[in-house]
Order: structure tokens, then C-alpha cells, then sequence
């Protein structure tokens, strides 16, 4: 609908405000997703008579006074629990991510965003007091759910509401999170008692709950669902912000109403029908796994890896920090193919190299580095799958997509403790997969510069005579 952006501006007073209370979000989605490198660390322990495994070890407290491999003994044969929380922590969120995505479509965005918010700060608290680690791991796959909603419809607020500078602002989404990852360092190193830990990063949540008030709806929402008035009031009220004219935007909306003919949508059984559309998905689906399985699952590992694990934490976070903007100018001025297919080589190189290096400061740089390269993957993939896609089918691609991204995070804290194989078991695990996706990223077609498809037919052309459909055209991306 450019009609909005043509009435409130592309990016003004106004969607930087929007910017400001929807990005802090994501910190909190930060701490939930990550929590798990201080709420489950390796334990230090031995048992009487020199035993390898017993019911009543004794823990070394001398950096963690309580986690939850302490309290319920989540060693030896248990050991795998404190990978299964994560897990389900994972599949709470690609549950969130699905359903909150459809209560947004259907209720609107302010409401999804809001109940989503108050389901995290509620379960998030919860999660602290539980007495035992199977009701603590059904909570906390509750707040997945909350976590997977909070970053999916949050998303999408913002990039219903900006124009133009979409894949800018797209890639400054990331930031918040990246900010959170290294706060979280700061908690746990402060912080060494697992109860307190969850309570602490949940109770910063609760400033959130301002969105009750403040959060506006998406304008775009409104007009979807014929919502014509309140869509008016508040096109002219962001217009007014951001000193644009309000004079003809009820007559303007209302001849957009009467003229706009419904595009017929697709399903996600569209994306598979025909030959070119279905290979585009499958190797786009496996694009965000493996960025998934590859992020969450080196974090893991890296913080443990070597050194202090504070200092460990704060780098990586940093190097990943710095991706965000060092992806923002190549999205503007390198093909989005190319982009993904280096970006992939690099992270799958830094990582099997950590597997043939002695565990060190640089084994460490290298997975830093890695991280760097897979964040890469992460923005470039959110606008590449959006431009690659038509749009009677873009949410049922993303959505696709998502799901599989789910997946990869909760294959990946099993596959970070296979350094008890050999310590070159998880590198080679996780530096093998970015290579694969490189491979199959060479099968995509070029989206930079094309103009955005519409419908199936024209999905299924694409890619095979893109010389004849290079455009001036800004990219325009969205989740649902």
C-alpha cells in the first residue's frame, strides 16, 4: 500500500519515535533466548570414592552459587535435560512466532504485541519460583511463545509503518538484540544465583507494559480490514508529527478503498506446486536453518569454549554488534546473492578452523568471527527472502522460513555438547552446514533491483529472464 508512505512520509518524526518503544523489545527477547549459556553452565563437581557420576555430588560454587544443572542434578545421565529446556524453550518460540503472527492478522497488531508482552513478563517471573525442572521447562516454553510473538509482530509494526528505508531500518532491528546479548554478560556476572538471574531479566520486562497506552496499530492493518475511519484518524495524526499535509488524506483513503481490487491470496501449498517456486523455498528454508542452528548453537559453544566466559560473551556480542552495520552499506551496493553465498563461505571457514586449533584466545577470535559472518546471513536473508517471493505468497514464505530457523535453534544446543566426542566434534557440526547452504545458495535468483512480483506466474518466471525485469526499485520486507 504506498498510498501510506505517500501520505505519512517514508521516514520521519514519527517512525523514528515508533523505532524508539518497539526496539527495546528486543532486549528482552535477548536475555530469554540466551539465558540459557548462565542459567546452565558446565558444572564443576566430584563425587565420593572418585566416582565419575552419583546422585549426591558435590558442586564446585566458587563462580556459580545456583543453576539449574545444580539444583536438579542435570548430570551424567540427565545431562541431556538442560539441553531438552532449551529446546522446548525453542519450540515455544516457533509456536509464538506462528500463532501470534495469525492473532495479529486477525485482531491487529497493537493487541498481539500487547498480549504478547504481558505473557512474557507474567511466565518470565513464573519461570523463577518453579520447584522442579519439568514444570520450569513448560513455563519457559510458554515464554518462548512470548518471545517468538514479541519479535514477530513488533517486527512487523515497524515495517508497515517505514517506506523507502526498509532494509536500513530492517538491519537496525538486529541491534537491540545484539545490545541485549552483551547486557545479559553484565547480569550474569553480577548475578550468580540462577532464581535471581530469570527474576531480574524478567522484571525488565514489565517497563514494556507502557504499550498498553502508548503502541499504535499498523495503519496498514486498519485499511486491510476496512477499518477506514480509525485508519484516517490515525494517518492524519502521524502526518501532523511528521509535517506532512492532512487535507485530502480522508478523501485519498477512502478513493484507495473504493478503487483497491483484492489481490487473490496464495498458501504456503502454492510455494511447492511448480518446479522454480519450490526450489526457492526449499533452499531459502534451509538458508535460515542453518543461520538458526549456527548462531544459537556457536554462542553456546563459544562462551565455554575457552577463557573467561563473561569476556567470552561480551565479545562475541560485540562482533556481532558490528555486523549489523557493516551489513547495512554492502545490502546497499552488493547483490544479494553474492552477499549470501560469501557471507556463508566465511562462517563455515571460521568455524572448521576452529576444530584443527588448540582451544585458545584465537579458537575463540575465530568463532567470534564466525558469529560475525552468520548475523550477515541472518539480515541479508530476512530481505532476500521478502524480494524473492510474490506477494499473494510473501507471508507464507517468511512463515516457512521461520519455522525452519526455529528448528536449527533447537537442534543446536544438542549438537554444542558434542564436545564430549572430541572437541572438534561441534565446530566441524556446526562450520560444515554454512558450506552446504553456499552451495545451494549459487540456485537462487538475483533480487537486487528487480521489481516485486505479484503473483504465482510471475514467481515462477522469476529467475529465468531477469534481464528483462532489472528496475529501480526499493526493496519492501515484512514478517508476519
Amino acid at each position: 500500500m504506498a498510498i501510506i508512505n505517500g501520505l505519512i512520509g517514508d521516514f520521519g518524526k514519527y517512525h523514528l519515535w515508533l523505532c524508539f518503544i518497539i526496539f527495546p523489545n528486543k532486549l528482552g527477547a535477548a536475555f530469554h533466548q540466551m539465558s540459557i549459556i548462565f542459567l546452565a553452565p558446565p558444572p564443576v563437581y566430584y563425587c565420593p570414592n572418585n566416582k565419575s557420576c552419583c546422585d549426591e555430588p558435590v558442586y564446585d560454587k566458587s563462580q556459580y552459587k545456583r543453576t539449574i544443572v545444580m539444583e536438579w542434578n542435570l548430570i551424567c545421565g540427565n545431562a541431556w535435560l538442560k539441553d531438552l529446556t532449551q529446546m522446548a524453550f525453542q519450540f515455544g518460540v516457533l509456536s509464538g512466532s506462528l500463532l501470534f503472527g495469525i492473532a495479529s492478522d486477525k485482531y491487529g497488531r497493537r493487541p498481539a504485541l500487547i498480549v504478547s508482552i504481558v505473557l512474557e513478563v507474567f511466565s518470565g517471573i513464573v519461570t523463577s519460583f518453579l520447584p522442579d525442572f519439568w514444570s520450569f521447562t513448560i513455563v519457559r516454553m510458554f515464554l518462548g511463545a512470548s518471545v517468538g510473538g514479541v519479535m514477530v509482530v513488533g517486527f512487523v509494526i515497524v515495517m508497515e509503518y517505514v517506506g523507502k528505508c526498509r532494509d536500513m531500518v530492517a538491519a537496525a532491528y538486529h541491534v537491540p538484540f545484539t545490545v541485549g546479548y552483551m547486557l545479559l554478560a553484565l547480569f550474569g556476572y553480577y548475578i550468580r544465583d540462577y532464581v535471581i538471574l530469570q527474576l531480574s531479566i524478567s522484571l525488565v520486562n514489565i517497563v514494556l507494559l507502557v504499550y498498553i497506552c502508548i503502541l499504535p496499530e499498523s495503519p496498514r492493518w486498519l485499511l486491510a480490514k476496512q477499518k477506514t475511519t480509525a485508519a484516517i484518524q490515525l494517518l492524519e495524526h502521524v502526518a501532523k508529527i511528521n509535517n506532512k499535509p492532512v487535507d485530502e488524506i480522508a478523501l485519498k483513503v477512502e478513493l484507495y478503498q473504493l478503487e483497491h481490487i483484492r489481490q487473490k491470496r496464495g498458501s504456503f501449498i502454492d510455494l511447492f506446486r511448480t518446479p522454480n517456486l519450490r526450489k526457492n523455498i526449499l533452499v531459502m528454508s534451509f538458508t535460515w536453518l542453518v543461520c538458526s542452528y549456527c548462531f544459537y548453537g556457536v554462542t553456546y559453544y563459544i562462551s565455554h569454549l575457552a577463557g573467561d566466559v563473561y569476556v567470552n560473551v561480551i565479545a562475541s556480542g560485540t562482533v556481532i554488534f558490528m555486523s549489523c552495520f557493516i551489513a547495512m552499506p554492502l545490502i546497499k551496493f552488493m547483490k544479494r546473492r553474492t552477499l549470501l553465498v560469501m557471507s556463508h563461505v566465511l562462517s563455515g571457514f571460521c568455524l572448521l578452523t576452529i576444530a584443527v586449533m588448540p582451544v585458545g584466545r584465537i579458537s575463540v577470535g575465530f568463532g567470534c568471527l564466525g558469529l560475525l559472518f552468520t548475523q550477515m546471513v541472518f539480515i541479508i536473508s530476512y530481505l532476500y527472502c521478502s524480494e524473492m517471493f510474490p506477494t499473494v505468497v510473501h507471508n507464507a514464505a517468511v512463515g516457512i522460513c521461520s519455522m525452519m530457523a526455529r528448528l536449527g535453534s533447537m537442534l543446536a544446543p544438542f549438537v554444542a555438547d558434542f564436545g564430549e566426542f572430541g572437541e572438534w566434534c561441534p565446530p566441524v557440526a556446526f562450520g560444515i552446514m554454512p558450506i552446504i547452504a553456499a552451495a545451494l545458495g549459487l540456485l537462487l535468483p538475483e533480487t537486487k533491483d528487480c521489481q516485486l512480483m505479484l503473483t504465482i506466474e510471475e514467481g515462477e518466471a522469476f529467475g529465468r529472464n531477469q534481464s528483462s525485469r532489472r528496475t529501480e526499485n526499493n526493496a519492501s520486507i515484512g514478517i508476519t
